[in-house]
């Protein structure tokens, strides 16, 4: 190990958002400590957000297979053939934690993430719907005043930022419904699907094969927010100190 590389132990990989059992896990799949990099690496893909470790035994007793469907789970988006050689190319997604920290960027990258599966499958995203839970936004006996200003300043955020980045791809928010109960006021759920279509041949798959395939880096530059977004925020429980996590919320 360089002098200059951070020692991992248990309390950094603690902080990383892995608990315990999972540290011992990683320890014995190396058969060593991890570096800070592959520590890193552990704890974004197994973190609930990108591996839904707590929510698969819940999502495999969803129906997933029929004549019509083309791609169940396992790709970018799901994929179901409509007719006249066109396919219904489909993504949903919840980002409710980044959106309860910052509600505009959280529930615009929400957006963002789905439209990208979309159009990575070959289709061209027609339209986004979303799914919304919130506290209380008028009087209520289960609702402070800064409870009720908390709240509707998250469903502002949301809502705008839902709308914005739909329409910087020319996609609309077609439909939606939302309801208010006291539960959701430090739990917001934010749940956006995006709709897409695409011809049968013209389908993509995230699969590659043969050695030398040229990659191709497209956009602007990386900056360092949204840095463990999906490892310490994304998948974390909402408190107080969420605030301080508004850096791991991903921007546009």
């Amino acid at each position: 190990m360089l002098e200059t590389e951070i020692k991992v132990t248990p309390e950094l990989a603690a902080d990383h958002g892995l608990t315990a059992e999972e540290y011992a896990r990683v320890l014995a799949i190396l058969g060593r400590e991890p570096n800070l990099t592959e520590l890193g690496i552990f704890s974004v893909m197994w973190s609930e957000h990108c591996s839904y470790k707590s929510s698969k035994v819940h999502l495999r007793r969803l129906p997933t297979r029929g004549p019509q469907v083309l791609q169940g789970p396992g790709e970018n988006a799901g994929v179901v053939e409509i007719g006249d050689g066109l396919c219904a190319v489909f993504k949903i997604e919840s980002h409710n934690h980044p959106s309860y920290v910052e509600p505009f960027q959280g529930a615009a990258t929400g957006v963002g993430g789905i439209l990208r599966d979309i159009f990575t499958m070959g289709a061209r995203p027609i339209a986004v719907l979303d799914a919304l839970r919130f506290g209380p936004i008028v009087a209520h006996d289960h609702a402070s005043p800064e409870a009720i200003r908390r709240n509707r300043r998250i469903l502002d955020g949301v809502v705008s930022g839902i709308a914005f980045y739909g329409n910087c791809f020319g996609v609309p928010t077609v439909g939606g419904e939302v309801q208010f109960e006291p539960c959701y006021a430090q739990n917001p759920l934010v749940n956006v699907l995006a709709l897409g279509i695409a011809r049968k041949e013209d389908l993509f798959f995230a699969r590659a094969r043969g050695v030398g395939n040229p990659v191709i880096y497209v956009g602007a530059k990386t900056g360092r927010d949204g840095i463990h977004g999906a490892s310490l925020l994304a998948s974390a429980e909402f408190t107080e100190e969420s605030k301080q996590k508004r850096p791991n919320v991903q921007v546009g």
